[in-house]
């Protein structure tokens, strides 16, 4: 990719007045096509577009979709890498009424299967080749013959396939009205079951949600956002693109995240905006070509963590107005986001106050009495949630889904004395050492404090005497298992010390860049094994 572009809005206000609405994404491209038709939408690997282009291609392919019987409420995949294509596609399907069902580029040829059994899509547009492999080829064989109808974005591929150019050319019709209420988007998610979970999520739920998450990161007409995470992930479709376009800013889409080319987009670019988990700062930080000046145009972003990982992208990758997030793909991505104005500890400190529309209260995991305030519970969200699941995975809205609206998230948290959220664990994950909680993420923080550590990942191994041990894995460099068990000494409590420290050249990790909890799990309770079988650790 060598283009490089003047954005040139930076003297443009913001597309939406403080307090107001966004009905739909839809409205949103529709409003900026007018205002700043020839501001840069997005970049990719083979070029750019405009807002007023964007517009224009997304009504386009809404005529044809009407044209060919797509109705409201129809749902349209999507299986194709961050890019233009994703975008046209997307906004297209939205025009159209119809709902928008992408699937991950990473599925396995079984899990493919499975989403085109469950979502049951009306048309599924594929692109061929995707980092070597041949999407046309697995879908061709999965789908059946009255299936979804097929179209390859890249003009080539099976003779089941309709070329995008050629479906392009077919008749064209009024496309449908809808609701703001109306599903916008069906994402995939993973979750405690087999198989992922399909989330509802609404078009003025997505659009809000963005121009929310975009006010607190301080985004503006100019900014440029890269964003190497998927547009099929909810950090991505119903984070990081409403967020951009409610206002007016850039996105810059790769395909895929590679360290080196995210550098040089960055740089070139001058990025002023990015999306970054732990992995990707990680990354960054430790390729060999990484100067501070690099990525010098940065100002704000969203992360998640803890302090020490919020900390090192803040500082060391130079983001001075990053934000802190908290959330889940059944609350649009984000729920709680702190402002990107507040001082820097504050924001590690915390996940924020929780958005317009959304509340928040906690229960006590044992009684399931409400927690008074400041006191840690299990998290429930509502306002801003998802309506429900889609397909086989309804049977888990009732667990899922309180009577009065409210989601169950799972999560461990509380509200500080300020009233921002503060993530404490998965309740799942909370390590019971000896008749007492504690939080993996506390003691993993306590590590990324040591000198030379770069990643770390905590979790509890059964044990007869202490309940649990603390198993730690850690990721750096100049490391060795004496200093890291001083270092653990002088930060944390006795009942907190873990029992093992375990370095290791790489943390179990989701194609995403989140930690694998259970894959995690299993690797210390394979490691506890062996070293019983040699005489066991010292505790």
């Amino acid at each position: 990719m060598n283009i490089s572009l003047d954005i040139g809005l930076t003297t443009r206000t913001n597309p939406f007045e403080p307090g107001e609405s966004a009905m739909s994404m839809t409205a949103v491209l529709d409003r900026l096509a007018k205002q700043m038709g020839s501001g840069v939408a997005a970049i990719d690997e083979d070029g750019s577009v405009t807002f007023s282009e964007m517009r224009d291609r997304s009504q386009t392919l809404a005529r044809v979709l009407a044209g060919a019987g797509v109705l409201r409420g129809d749902r349209i995949g999507l299986l194709a890498g961050n890019g233009i294509d994703w975008l046209t596609v997307a906004f297209g399907v939205a025009a159209a009424g119809a709902i928008l069902v992408p699937f991950s580029t990473w599925s396995t040829r079984d899990e493919l299967a499975y989403l085109l059994s469950e979502s049951d899509c009306r048309i599924l547009f594929v692109t061929s080749d995707f980092e070597g492999r041949d999407f046309t080829t697995d879908v061709a064989e999965l789908t059946p013959q009255d299936g979804p109808r097929l179209i390859s974005l890249e003009c080539r591929g099976d003779a089941r396939f309709t070329p995008m150019e050629v479906f392009l050319g077919g008749i064209t019709a009024v496309p449908n009205t809808t609701t703001p209420d109306d599903d916008a988007m069906v994402l995939y998610t993973s979750g405690s079951t087999s198989r992922p979970k399909g989330v509802r999520l609404t078009r003025a739920g997505v659009a809000d949600s963005g121009l929310h998450i975009g006010d607190r990161m301080g985004l503006r007409p100019g900014d440029v956002v890269f964003l190497p995470a998927p547009l099929f992930w909810a950090f991505g479709g119903s984070n990081a693109l409403p967020a951009a376009l409610t206002h007016g800013a850039t996105l810059v889409l790769p395909s895929r995240f590679e360290p080196d080319q995210a550098l040089d987009l960055i740089e070139r670019h001058r990025c002023t905006a990015l999306y970054t988990l732990p992995a990707i700062t990680s990354a960054l930080l430790r390729h060999p070509e990484f100067r501070s000046e690099r990525t010098a145009s940065l100002r704000t972003g969203l992360t998640i963590g803890s302090p020490e990982e919020f900390r090192m992208a803040r500082d060391q990758l130079g983001i001075p107005e990053l934000c802190n997030i908290y959330g889940a793909t059944e609350t649009y991505g984000n729920c709680a986001v702190t402002w990107h104005h507040w001082p820097a500890n504050r924001r590690a400190g915390c996940q924020g106050p929780m958005l317009p529309g959304q509340l928040v209260r906690f229960r006590d995991p044992e009684t399931g009495k409400l927690c008074p305030s400041g006191v840690t519970g299990l998290a429930e969200i509502s306002g801003r949630v998802s309506p429900g699941y889609f397909g086989q995975s309804e049977v888990a809205n009732g667990a899922a889904f309180t009577e009065d609206g409210y989601y169950r998230t799972g999560d461990l948290g509380y509200l500080d004395a300020e009233g921002a959220f503060v993530f404490v664990g998965r309740a799942s994950e909370m390590i019971k050492r000896a008749g007492i909680n504690v939080s993996p993420a506390e003691v993993e923080d306590a590590l990324m404090k040591a000198p030379g550590v770069a990643a770390a990942a905590v979790t509890g191994v059964p044990d007869a005497e202490k309940d649990e041990r603390i198993v730690a894995y850690v990721v750096g460099t100049g490391l060795n298992r004496a200093t890291l068990n001083a270092h653990c000494r002088s930060a944390l409590s006795k009942y907190k010390l873990p029992d093992w420290i375990d370095v290791v050249d790489a943390l179990p990790l989701t194609a995403t860049g989140k930690l694998q909890r259970k894959a995690l799990k299993q690797m210390a309770i394979a490691l506890m094994k062996r070293e019983q079988a040699s005489e066991g650790p010292a505790s």
